[in-house]
């Protein structure tokens, strides 16, 4: 017990502390290497409450695919920092808003567990999990039973959001050279192939 509880401060400590380097660093490359240090906290984290399968899948998807994409494209970007840096106080006023409305949001939540001691059981699962099934079939069974719309609903937003991000980007530069399918479909021997007859000796 007591070495769980030494296990749980350590990752909680490192996690805050690599959260608050994400926003905080100066350069963006290591606000990704916080990032990922973040997640693999969060991952211990996971382990600690006996839910090995999140564990595993924010190890694998965040850290494998979505932060080390974030890395390279953020080591790619040819980033002017003075220029990031300039906008920093025209935002303030806003950013300070937002940090006290999560603050808010915070300290509602914490007062509503020290008032109410039996809000924790409110939060269990509606359907009681047998010990006898994995932690990857029980979470199956209660997020494709009782919230399978909710699930749906969030796997539609992402795809809007996914379309969204490729129309904004995907736009027509002069000068590159793209792919056109129809006009290789239609394209002929006769339009890219000569024959040519060659004396011997001569060359071409």
């Amino acid at each position: 017990m007591i070495v769980a509880s030494l296990a749980f401060y350590m990752f909680a400590i490192v996690l805050v502390g690599a959260a608050v380097m994400v926003i905080s660093a100066k350069n963006p490359v290591h606000s990704v290497l916080f990032l990922i240090l973040a997640f693999f906290n969060s991952a211990g984290l996971f382990v600690l409450l006996g839910a090995e399968f999140l564990a595993m899948i924010l190890v694998v998807v965040y850290v494998g695919a979505v932060a080390v994409l974030f890395l390279f494209v953020v080591m790619m970007l040819d980033i002017s920092f003075t220029e990031l840096r300039q906008g920093f106080l025209q935002y303030l006023p806003l950013g300070g808003l937002v940090a006290l409305i999560f603050l808010a949001e915070l300290l509602l939540v914490l007062g509503g567990f020290a008032i109410s001691p039996q809000a924790g059981t409110r939060l269990v699962s509606p359907m009681p999990t047998p010990e006898t099934l994995s932690n990857t079939h029980a979470l199956g069974q209660i997020i494709y039973t009782h919230y399978v719309y909710f699930f749906q609903a969030a796997g539609m937003i992402l795809l809007v959001a996914m379309i969204g991000a490729i129309v904004l980007t995907h736009r027509k530069r002069t000068g590159v050279r793209r792919q056109n399918i129809s006009e290789q479909i239609a394209r002929r021997p006769s339009d890219s192939v000569e024959v040519r007859k060659v004396q011997t000796g001569s060359g071409v």
